[in-house]
């Protein structure tokens, strides 16, 4: 199930009980399996398990399990990055090269606010290994990349990057339609205050004039995400609405798949950070 599947489970009350700040926070989560429905007191857990149990099909019997996929490229990938001289690349890649008493390379960069440190042969975050294989893969897809130009403030929506059209409604489901619930109603400085610790710069005024609130979040070093926030104007029949700019240049960085991925853990990032202030 998808999280506006499940979504529609819940009394849309935002009634927190759940521990989310909103119902489509929570639903997010159990369509990730990273939360469990059984948490909404609403929720009839039959119509959740009915709804969610997959059903066998010729075509996905014999495929490879997706946690199978993403080790072989993870391994893809570190092979890759082997042979890349990181002191020549780590200028384009807004990252620091250094050696360990071996003498072996490493690179140091920033990842939402959070030391990455990678080796030829592993890669951890403020010291510790990641949990998530899809956070491997987007930084090793980072690192791979051979670094290229700083962003260069020309800002487009992902419908505008090639082949993006599959991509648009994940990105609205797993960050904007998140961020939107998120923020509003709050005050106009909640925006700010949930990105402190990511060194968010402030959005052009050209751009970011009519918007509630407006940032631009390094979520890595050459990987910027401006998130535009208009806050609910019920009177108008508005509701509170974000939106995801990127470089035009980010494809320079990341594949589609990971920067969608990226705008997804930025959004985790803030939902994480509003537990405590909302």
């Amino acid at each position: 199930m998808n999280p506006l599947e499940i979504v529609r489970l819940t009394p849309k009350s935002n009634c927190g009980r759940c521990g989310h700040p909103s119902c489509l926070a929570f639903a997010t989560m159990v369509a990730r399996r990273a939360e469990q429905g059984a948490k909404c007191p609403f929720i009839d857990p039959s119509a959740l398990i009915a709804r969610t149990e997959p059903e066998p099909s010729a075509t996905t019997a014999g495929a490879a399990p997706a946690a199978v996929k993403e080790q072989m490229l993870i391994a893809h990938l570190r092979d890759k990055i082997r042979n890349l001289d990181f002191a020549a690349i780590a200028a384009g890649l807004g990252a620091r090269s250094s050696q360990d008493p071996s003498g072996g390379q490493i690179l140091l960069f920033s990842y939402l606010g959070r030391e990455v440190r990678v080796d030829k042969e592993q890669c951890r975050l403020d010291g510790q290994p990641l949990e998530d294989p899809r956070d491997q893969i987007l930084l090793y897809n980072y690192i791979a990349s051979g670094g290229g130009r700083p962003p260069e403030q020309v800002w487009i929506g992902l419908e505008s990057l090639p082949n993006s059209i599959s991509k648009v409604r994940t990105l609205a489901t797993y960050c904007e339609e998140r961020l939107a619930a998120l923020l509003s109603g709050g005050p106009a400085e909640l925006l700010p205050t949930l990105t402190a610790g990511l060194h968010p710069l402030p959005a052009p005024a050209d751009l970011g004039a009519s918007a509630t609130a407006a940032l631009i979040i390094p979520v890595l070093p050459r990987v910027p995400v401006f998130i535009l926030f208009w806050d609910a104007a019920p009177e108008e029949g508005f509701a509170a609405r974000v939106k995801a700019l990127f470089d035009h240049r980010v494809l320079d960085f990341l594949d589609l798949e990971s920067l969608v991925f990226a705008a997804e853990r930025l959004a985790d990032r803030l939902m994480e950070a509003g537990k405590g202030e909302i």
